[in-house]
């Protein structure tokens, strides 16, 4: 189980005191999230990747560009298996970038990649040509019919313009719920609310939630 944060502003931000609230929650998790993680932020317009294997709490967050656009993940390994930077999120294919927290069993559909979790973006993906909220409500409704159970399938795909946000848990809401905090100026999703913050929105479950940026 992995835990999500997107952060969007008008203006410029420094990604640090964001990943450092970040950081906080996964070490704070009940589920131990330092499997990795990784980000992804925009930097004129264009998508900049980091991924490392050590935790997010371990790792230097004063090192990244100030931006407008921030997506960062941090991870827990199924069963601690295949704990390679390869299979850390953010994933990134056609300037979109995928975000996931969740357990499926016996799904059924035929995609390429290396985990669990890259078959499903691409398999959103081959329904994402004209709209990426209908890629995303589509590709997911089939999943759900081909899936024996499915513990939670959380995630959030942003293509710069918008990002959408899509979960579905089985139980444990006080751990799959996720959040946002929205202003005119700044908009942030996450897994849960910033510590020492009170004033974020729960996203329901079985949400399917667009966001213009």
């Amino acid at each position: 189980m992995c835990r999500l944060l997107l952060v969007h502003s008008k203006k410029s931000f420094s990604p640090q005191s964001h990943l450092e609230a970040f950081a906080e929650i996964s070490r704070n998790s009940p589920e131990y999230q330092g499997h990795g993680w990784g980000c992804a932020f925009q930097d004129h317009g264009r998508w900049t990747i980091y991924k490392s294997v050590c935790p997010i709490w371990e790792d230097d967050s004063s090192r990244f560009p100030s931006t407008n656009l921030l997506m960062a993940h941090a991870r827990s390994a199924f069963r601690d298996e295949g704990i390679r930077i390869g299979n850390n999120m953010p994933f990134i294919s056609q300037d979109v970038v995928f975000i996931f927290n969740g357990e499926l069993h016996g799904v059924r559909i035929r995609e390429k990649g290396r985990i669990g979790a890259e078959k499903i973006f691409n398999y959103l993906l081959r329904f994402s040509k004209e709209s990426l909220l209908q890629g995303v409500e589509k590709g997911i409704s089939i999943i759900q019919k081909r899936s024996q159970f499915i513990r939670a399938l959380n995630l959030i795909v942003c293509n710069g313009e918008r990002a959408i946000v899509s979960t579905q848990f089985n139980g444990e809401a006080d751990y799959f719920t996720m959040h946002f905090h929205q202003t005119k100026e700044m908009l942030r999703i996450c897994s849960q609310p910033y510590p020492s913050e009170n004033d974020w929105q729960s996203i329901p479950n079985h949400t399917r939630k667009e966001f213009i940026l």
